[in-house]
């Protein structure tokens, strides 16, 4: 027996038991995961938001409400606008209130800004990574000249203050342009530098392998070299940059509505709600409440999924992940088997008690 076989037995009450080999790609990945159950709870409320976000309409129509019904008798008049009732005019009508001065409903419009601000966070961080892998590999597989161009180009973008970009864009766009498909693309235009970046460096650390050069010895062009070899080992240090990313558009898809700049009315969106809400904090607190603790909740779930994913992803988070653990324990089990166990007769026996896989000394 090898010592790669001993390396597969646990020893529970004396008796030795044959268990299969830690499962590989998706299966391990999703095997890590489980065992952050805060990266679980962030994949759970952002499943939630996701539903919310397409399921607007029916939760609207549930309701009985939409996003751009005045209710000027829900409001009132004499006080500015102020809602009528407790907590911004909760009722069974109105689920979450009512918009101070136009008296539209707030769980309604709270939903479809759900759509608007995912919905372009999404977007933007497809287009990022569209152009940050694409780049990445010309960079990574070019010549010197076509690596140095590209590289400074990409350098421009990192550096570039983005958000001050994309206001002075969205300001000279004319206003008929749909503002969430524009908001979408100037934040992925502008920010898929460190995508590139991250590509570049993994195709450069990758190319000087066995596998990729044989590849490219034996005649496959430079992108077929890239699509069957080293494409796939890209997927988890873009993964983990994406899942970082996105809660940064969601903020900055608010951050530009808040400054007006962004989706403007009647279409609703968390970050112009927060805009149309700074007069109100005094007055009516729940229409400021409602949408920051959405963007807060909604931030918050996306970086701590993000950051169980970036150690799902990581294989030297693997060890770190069983430390304290049932499964840690008996791998522990495991590695002190071949040193304690009885010699065996022949060369397996002898590898066994005295042997490494190396052939460096005693276990």
């Amino acid at each position: 027996m090898t010592v790669e076989d001993i390396a597969t037995q646990s020893f529970e009450g004396g008796a030795g038991a044959l268990v299969p080999a830690p499962p590989s790609g998706a299966r391990q990945v999703w095997r890590r995961l489980r065992g952050r159950p805060a990266a679980l709870a962030g994949g759970a409320v952002i499943v939630l938001l996701v539903l919310v976000a397409v399921g607007a309409p029916l939760l609207a129509a549930l309701e009985g409400q939409d996003t751009t019904s005045y209710h000027a008798g829900l409001v009132d008049s004499a006080s500015g606008g102020v809602p009528l009732g407790h907590f911004g005019g909760v009722s069974g009508s109105h689920w979450l209130g009512v918009e101070p001065g136009t008296g539209r409903d707030l769980f309604a419009r709270l939903a479809y800004g759900a759509r608007v601000s995912l919905g372009v966070a999404f977007g933007a961080s497809v287009l990022q990574v569209l152009i940050g892998v694409t780049l990445g590999l010309a960079a990574g597989l070019g010549n010197r000249w076509v690596d140095g161009l590209l590289s400074r180009i990409t350098d421009i973008f990192v550096v570039m203050p983005a958000l001050i970009l994309a206001i002075a864009l969205l300001a000279v766009v004319p206003g008929g342009f749909p503002r969430p498909v524009l908001l979408t693309l100037v934040l992925g235009l502008l920010a898929w530098g460190g995508f590139a970046k991250i590509v570049r460096a993994q195709v450069l650390a990758q190319k000087s392998l066995d596998y990729v050069a044989a590849s490219r010895l034996a005649g496959s062009s430079p992108w077929r070299t890239a699509r069957r070899e080293l494409l796939p080992a890209l997927v988890a240090p873009v993964l983990s940059y994406a899942a970082v990313t996105l809660p940064t558009n969601i903020v900055s898809e608010a951050g530009l509505s808040f400054l007006g700049i962004g989706v403007t009315p009647p279409t609703p969106s968390w970050g112009q709600m927060l805009s149309s809400a700074t007069t109100w904090y005094q007055a009516d607190s729940a229409y400021v409440l409602l949408p920051a603790a959405l963007l807060f909740v909604t931030v918050l779930a996306f970086t701590v999924f993000a950051e169980g994913v970036r150690a799902a992803l990581d294989p030297r988070a693997a060890s770190r992940l069983r430390v304290g653990t049932r499964a840690g324990r008996r791998g522990g089990e495991v590695a002190a088997e071949p040193a304690t166990a009885p010699a065996a007769d022949g060369p397996a026996g002898s590898a066994r008690t005295t042997g490494t896989p190396n052939g460096g000394g005693t276990a």
